[in-house]
This record gives C-alpha cells, structure tokens and sequence, in this order.
C-alpha cells in the first residue's frame, strides 16, 4: 500500500513503500485535487488498469457548494516503459481493427486454408495485412530534409523508431515474407540500421558511438589524426552502414585543394578504399536510394562478383602504394578497413559492441552464405559469447527466440514485453507459414477451456478493450472471432453498458444488429425501458418497451398509465399524459393496453371540435370513434361511463340522428354491463356527477327511440 505526502503547494502525493528505497530513486506520484487545505479525509482504491482512485475531502465549512473530488493517479515503474502513452495505443487499437477484419474475413471466406493453392498464397495477404499494421505502428514523421546538406552530418535523423514496431518487423522478416528468404541477412542489416538507436539507451553501441563523434566532429581542424575518426569508420563499416564510412572517407585531409599535390598517393589509397567500399556485392534485389553496394539478385551471380570484390581487396592490401604513404594513421585506419571487409574476426569483434552488432558483421563479411534459421542460430549463440551482454534489451530475447524457432519463447516474450494487443495480432504472422506453431496456436486445450491459444489471447485482449469506455466499441470484432467463448463474451460486455446513455445504447444494438443478436437486442432494450420508466423518463421507457415488443411490461404500464390519468378522462387528468400518448403513434398493437390511450386521444380531439355550429360530419366522426373505443377490448370498463358521459352532445345532437339502431344498442348493452359490475366489492367508482348514470342512460333511450322511428 502507498504512503502519502503533503506539502505546502496545496498538492498531495503517493509514494509506494519499498523496503530497497535505499538502492533505488523513490517515485512520487502527485496528486492534483485543486482543493484548498486542509484536507481532512481520503479514501484510496484500486481503480481500471494501473491506476489509484484517491479521493479527498476538505474540512467542512458550512459554505455552500464545498465538496470533495476525485482523482485518478496512474501508476507506471519507469518512463522507459513508456514509449506509447495511452492515446497513441487508442490510435493503434482501433487502426489496426480493419486490417485485422479483413484478415479474418478472407480466412472465413469461401476459400478454405485446407485448400493447397490458397494455402500457398495465404502468405501474401498476411503480408499484406502485416505492412498494414507496421504502417500505424509509428505516427511520428522525420524532420524536413535540409536543401543544403551539411558535409558533416553523419548519422541522418529520422522518425524516432519504436520497440514495438521494430518487434513486428522482424516477425514479419521471419515468418511471413517469403520473398525475403534468400536475404534475410540483408533485410537484419535493414532492421539494425533501423532501429539501432533503440538499444543506445541501455547498450554502448555502433549508433552511440556515431552519434558521439558527430557532436566532435564540428571542433576537429584534421580529422583524419583523430583516433575517434578512424574507430567511427570501422565500426560503421562492420554492420554495413557503407554510405555512412565513404561519407566520412571523403573528410579526409587529403582530398582538400591545397594538400592534393603533396597527398596525392595518400588519397589515391583513401579513394580506393572507398570505391571498394561503395562496390561490395549485396545479396538483394534492390538498395534503398541512400544505400551504396551493387545488388545480385542470385545466388550465382553474388558468388562471382564477391569473389571479384575480394580479390581486388586483397590485392589492394599487397600493394606497394602502401609503402609510399607517410600518414601514418591514414595507413593503420584504410589497413583496418580493409581487415574488416576481408573479415577478420579479430577487428570485427573490436569495432563493434554487442553480439548482435557482431552478428551483422559476420553475415557480411565472414559467413556471407549463411542459410537457414539452424545456422544463424549457431552463428548467434558464437556471438554471444565472444560479446555478451549484462543487461540484454528485449528485443535481443524476441531475436534468440526466433531464430532458435522456438515458437513458445517468441510467444513468452511477445507477451512480457508488448502485451495484449502484440499478442491478438502478431499470431497471424507467427501462422503464416509455420506449420509447428500453426499446430501449437490453433490446438484445443482443455485446461483453458476449450479454447486455443490463439483465441485465448484475442479474449484477453477483447477483455482489455473492454475495460475502457473508448475502446470497449472495437472488443466485439474481436470475440465474434472466437468460436468457443466469444459470443458468450460479447453478450456480458453488451449486457454491462449502461442504458441510461442514448448514444452507448444505440452502439450497443447497431452491434448486436451486425452480429445477428436479435435476442439480446430485445433484452437491452427492454433493460432500457425498464431503467427510464422508473428513472421518469417515461416517454422513453415506452418508446424503448415498444422496440422491444414487450407486451407484458406495457400492459402494465397502461395500468399504471390509467390509474395516473384518474377516474375521469377530463382534461385536467389527461393533459400532462398526451405527450406520452402522441410518442405511441398509431401503429400499438404491441402496446397493450397502451393502445386505449392512443385511440381516446384521437376521440377526444374530435370531440373537441364538436360545437353548436360543427357540421353533422365532424360530429358523426366523433361518434363513429366512440362506438369504436366502446368496441375495442383494450378500453377499460372503468372508462365507458366517463366515455358516455362526455359524449352526450353527440348523443343529443338535435341536427339529426348520429347512432343506427345497432349502435345504440351497443352503448345500452356496455351500460348495462357497467350496472352489473358495480355489485363487485373491487368496483371503482368514476368520480363524475350524481345524475351521470341517469343522464347518459336516458340519452341512449332517446337515441334508441329516434333511430327505431328512422328505421
């Protein structure tokens, strides 16, 4: 449990317990509540994810509006952990759902991966789906290209890499890019070149020292007398940065204007040196633009211009011009150089620091044939020895994992060091042509469930989605990939979104429409209606009750509907519900007795036109809606009395006879129904006048006799 400090800043602050503080720096979270002091009570719990809910509550004042508040303080072991703050992952979350649909999609489509062909080419939409995702990995572009180039300018800058992007990358050389096979060694020196920087923090390296000289570089009057120049060329060299070590060549003293006549020999023997340089064979099929080498795209053709280029080094080695070079450490800096692209061991191992910068070199310059993943492994475990490291970065383990093909390893560290999301989308990659870790993915276990592995992390990563209110909308697309428990899932998360907000409940059956959930669609919103009917929200209640055809439910709110309009339909009683009764429109079959309401609406609007001077149509309309509300069994018989009794106008209408015989005869027969009812002990007397009985009864005589005579 944390501690908690004070200060005069009006500020508090977690500091966690620890019983090594001694060793390490102690972390102070702050807590910003922007209360005044003193603060009198706090109360701390666990919050989402890594974070503390502490709230704080001052001394109480008597002063109105005084109250406490709430603060959320996230918890984090180091800010080098940190490379993708929480907005940036939100970015990533929901750019890489399409790609991963689609993904998903053409896996589900008619094309069954048993099938041998498709099963050739299903590497090519992983491919695809793969550059996708790396293109969102990293958002931060590199800075403009200056029009002048500076000459001292050694190592270029460019968009800051990521871990994260870096990790995807090289599963993605390994397991899913089949063209690259033959040039895997090149596409590492690629990634090396790539994403170097990211080992600086942690590591002395290559990149480091680069970056080192360049920042010396502008206060050296004759470089090529600096130690730091000639170390900087060689370990540049050793992982193939070729563009890097002529650039730095071409500073060289010698090739000034002044010093050409009296150097010449000495620059002859650089410019060689570079040219070399700039010539050795790459086993690839193209460079990049700022790359220098000569591309072989076949085996064949790489072995004759390699044996070419070495030949030339070596004779460039024997030659006598060395003897008539009086720099001396221009003559040490080009021999080791030279050592370097002859590959000897000895001088790679001196200019570089870690055993994967010492893995490049020897792909370069000592095992240039190197095939298969066994091989590479060998080679990297030798490396390793010769230069281990105390505090290995993360991606060397992904690294060892890989070409060791162990698939649980590069699983395990996937999982330790990128998480959930790694883990959901990087299994595609890993089955992409991998038939063990295909096999290993994809097997049922009992212990989990019945669930794979593969579907195990895409739960846990739809379970981490959901645990957020901006990210729980894109877990669905997640679990309905799951066949074992997604579904099951997906009706808990759709269950637990709050109601009461309009727009998370429309998400929440758009999604269920998508998936076909139609039931759970009925049963949400019938949550709904539920929770705005008792919250008075009672437009909506109905509105969401009738979505979800719940007739039991709106049965009983038109009881409830009744008893609040009263024992009379007056239009003191009914006016504060005519809102509610317009929402129900005409179409209320499936509102129960909701649907009385919506046709004495209707009756009652016509009624009110009914004056002395109405014509006998709008006055027969008016009938004709009330034999129908008297017909219709929904109209409560508490309400036939109150019915009639406002209807006497039109049963005296003196212009002429608006009831037939059949008609009239219908009122008399629910009037008598009516008289009968009132023996039962549970009858509910209208509260209308004394004489209303009478009154209505001998308006229906008159009625009947005046039709018989018609008739």
């Amino acid at each position: 449990m944390p501690g908690l400090t004070s200060s005069e800043s009006d500020e508090l602050a977690i500091v966690p317990f620890s019983g090594d503080s001694e060793k390490q720096p102690v972390v102070i979270y702050p807590v910003r509540h922007g209360l005044k002091s003193p603060i009198n009570r706090l109360s701390i719990s666990w919050g989402c994810g890594n974070t503390l809910r502490v709230s704080a509550f001052p001394k109480p004042h008597g002063e109105a509006g005084g109250g406490g508040r709430v603060v959320e303080v996230k918890l984090s072991n180091s800010g080098d952990d940190e490379e993708v703050d929480a907005a940036t992952w939100r970015r990533i979350a929901y750019s890489s759902v399409t790609p991963f649909a689609l993904l998903q999609s053409r896996k589900h489509s008619g094309m069954s991966l048993d099938n041998p062909p498709y099963k050739a080419d299903w590497w090519e939409h992983v491919i695809e789906y793969s550059k996708e995702i790396s293109s969102l990995l990293s958002d931060r572009k590199p800075p403009p290209k200056p029009i002048i180039e500076d000459p001292k300018s050694v190592v270029n800058e460019i968009a800051e890499p990521t871990c994260l992007k870096a990790a995807w990358e090289l599963l993605e050389i390994f397991y899913v890019d089949k063209q690259s096979q033959s040039w895997i060694p090149e596409r590492l020196l690629d990634w090396l070149a790539d994403y170097s920087s990211l080992f600086s923090g942690t590591l002395p390296t290559i990149h480091s020292r680069l970056v080192d000289f360049q920042q010396e570089l502008g206060g050296v009057q004759v470089v090529e007398e600096d130690p730091n120049y000639w170390d900087a060329m060689s370990s540049a060299l050793a992982v193939g940065w070729l563009e890097i070590v002529v650039k730095l060549l071409r500073l060289h003293g010698s090739y000034r204007f002044d010093q050409l006549v009296s150097r010449e020999t000495e620059n002859g023997l650089v410019e060689a040196v570079a040219v070399l340089i700039s010539k050795m064979p790459r086993m690839r099929p193209s460079l990049r633009e700022e790359n220098l080498g000569e591309c072989c795209k076949t085996k064949p053709d790489f072995l004759k211009a390699w044996e070419k280029w070495r030949a030339q080094i070596s004779k460039l080695d024997c030659s006598s011009y060395w003897l008539q070079c009086d720099h001396q450490q221009t003559k040490e800096g080009l021999k080791n150089l030279i050592q370097i692209m002859l590959g000897n061991p000895s001088v790679l191992s001196n200019a570089t620091f870690n055993w994967m910068e010492l893995f490049i070199s020897h792909f370069l310059y000592v095992r240039p044939f190197t095939a298969g993943l066994e091989s590479m492994h060998n080679l990297a475990q030798k490396c390793m020895q010769s230069k281990p490291v105390s505090s290995p970065h993360k991606l060397f383990g992904l690294i060892l994992g890989i070409l060791g093909e162990n698939t649980e390893v590069v699983l395990a560290e996937c999982s330790r060091s990128f998480g959930p999301w790694m883990m959901a989308h990087a299994v595609e990659l890993l089955t992409a042509g991998n038939t063990h870790a295909e096999i290993l993915l994809h097997e049922e276990h009992s212990k989990l469930g019945g669930v794979s592995i593969e579907e195990l992390h895409r739960l846990v990563y739809a379970q981490v989605l959901s645990s957020h209110a901006l990210t729980w909308q894109i877990a669905p697309i997640y679990l309905t990939s799951c066949i074992k428990q997604g579904i099951g899932l997906l009706e808990n998360l759709l269950y637990k979104q709050p109601v009461q907000h309009s727009q998370i409940l429309l998400k929440s059956i758009e999604i269920c429409r998508l998936y076909e959930l139609d039931t759970i669609s009925s049963n949400i919103m019938r949550i709904a209606g539920v929770h705005h009917w008792k919250h008075g929200r009672k437009g909506s209640g109905v509105f969401w009750l009738q979505q979800a055809r719940d007739e039991f439910r709106l049965s009983r709110i038109a009881k409830q509907l009744f008893d609040f309009v009263g024992k009379s339909v007056s239009d003191e009683g009914f006016k504060q519900w005519e809102g509610l009764i317009e929402l129900l429109g005409s179409e209320s079959r499936t509102a129960g007795g909701l649907e009385f309401l919506n046709k004495y609406r209707n009756f009652r609007r016509s009624l009110l036109q009914v004056h002395g001077d109405t014509p006998t149509d709008a006055a027969r309309n008016a009938s004709e809606a009330l034999v129908s509300l008297m017909k219709n069994p929904s109209t409560p018989q508490r309400f036939w009395l109150p019915l009639l009794y406002d209807s006497l106008k039109l049963l005296n209408w003196q212009e002429r006879l608006l009831l037939n015989v059949s008609q009239t005869q219908l009122l008399l027969n629910k009037l008598q129904e009516l008289s009968m009812a009132r023996l039962r002990p549970d009858f509910v007397e209208a509260d209308l006048a004394s004489d209303a009985l009478s009154s209505v009864r001998l308006a229906l005589a008159t009625t009947l006799g005046r039709a018989i005579l018609e008739e």
